[in-house]
């Protein structure tokens, strides 16, 4: 197939283009003006400058493309309005772009988990649960997953809502992998939370499903390794790879809302978008974060089979190698 990868550049949309590649696709990436490109450097993709922001620069990106592979997105911002203007508006620019291109056909949307937002101990959601964002990401994506959706009579739209993935080169776990390098190992007042990981490659796996399975089309599908951890259980992982034996920080979630308030006044002041916000917070401080992904594999036959600790030790191993620890 040929493909196009939007948000190419990050973590996600590197090893997708990987996968893509070594199974002999043909790929297209677009990448904003001045982004890093260093994860994708030495494979043997096509680069397309644009922003899905700026809709004049999505229509040579879509033009004779087969599939649309479309991750790109905020994740960190201060206020809800970055997220409705990154993640609800660029989607609708890349949808445009598709129709009127008159191809490609397929969408594969990447959506999450936190469009639904938080689930209960014991309860794990199920894609039929109402969304619920608790959080402008969240609604974010709940709204952008709704827009794609309604091109459905126009495109073949399949979104996949992965929870939190863990591998060598993301960003969204690293602080507590440096926390706990540190000697630190963060507990939250009144946990432990039980959550769902997933390794990339098992996402990469489930979204190349779904760019070609027939059907995959007008559906959505979580993507999550069967196992339930928890935040504790990632630090006590990291500690057990590095051969660490961290102190406990105890945290109560007064003092977490506190500093994330903090964190996204200086973001708002600096421009930076800074690893603590709120958006964090509220995530840490939900009850559980857990999904079934049985639809996936009774559907398109997959299942996430890599087991998360192996993840864990590959991410440690990678960040100790590129000097991120």
């Amino acid at each position: 197939m040929k493909a196009l990868v939007t948000g190419a550049g990050g973590f996600l949309g590197h090893a997708l283009c990987r996968r893509l590649c070594e199974a002999g696709h043909g790929v297209r990436a677009l990448v904003r003006e001045g982004s890093d490109r260093s994860l994708l450097s030495g494979l043997p993709v096509s680069f397309v400058q644009g922003d899905v922001t700026h809709p004049d620069s999505l229509r040579p990106a879509v033009e004779g493309v087969e599939v649309v592979f479309h991750l790109a997105g905020l994740r960190r911002a201060p206020v809800r309005g970055l997220f409705q203007e990154v993640n609800v508006e660029g989607t609708r620019h890349v949808c445009e772009a598709m129709v009127t291109a008159g191809t490609p056909r397929r969408l594969v949307f990447a959506g999450s988990l936190s469009a639904l937002g938080p689930s209960r101990p014991g309860h794990p959601h199920g894609e039929s649960a109402p969304f619920a964002p608790a959080e402008w990401y969240g609604e974010s994506k709940r709204d952008a997953e709704v827009l794609t959706h309604g091109y459905g009579d126009r495109l073949e739209v399949s979104t996949i809502r992965p929870v939190r993935i863990l591998g060598p080169g993301d960003r969204e776990n690293l602080a507590f992998f440096r926390l706990v390098s540190r000697g630190l190992r963060l507990e939250l007042g009144g946990g432990p939370r039980p959550l769902c990981m997933v390794d990339v490659e098992d996402v990469v796996t489930q979204m190349m499903l779904q760019a070609t399975h027939p059907a995959a089309v007008g559906e959505a599908f979580f993507c999550a390794s069967p196992e339930e951890v928890s935040l504790e259980w990632l630090q006590e992982e990291v500690a057990s790879e590095l051969g660490v034996h961290p102190r406990t920080l105890h945290l109560p979630p007064a003092v977490l809302t506190a500093l994330a308030a903090v964190a996204d006044g200086a973001s708002q002041l600096t421009g930076r978008h800074l690893p603590l916000n709120r958006k964090l917070a509220r995530q840490l401080l939900a009850p559980a974060w857990t999904c079934r992904a049985d639809k996936a594999e009774r559907l398109l036959g997959h299942r996430s089979a890599r087991p998360l600790s192996a993840s864990v030790r590959a991410s440690a191993r990678w960040y100790r190698e590129q000097g991120w620890l």
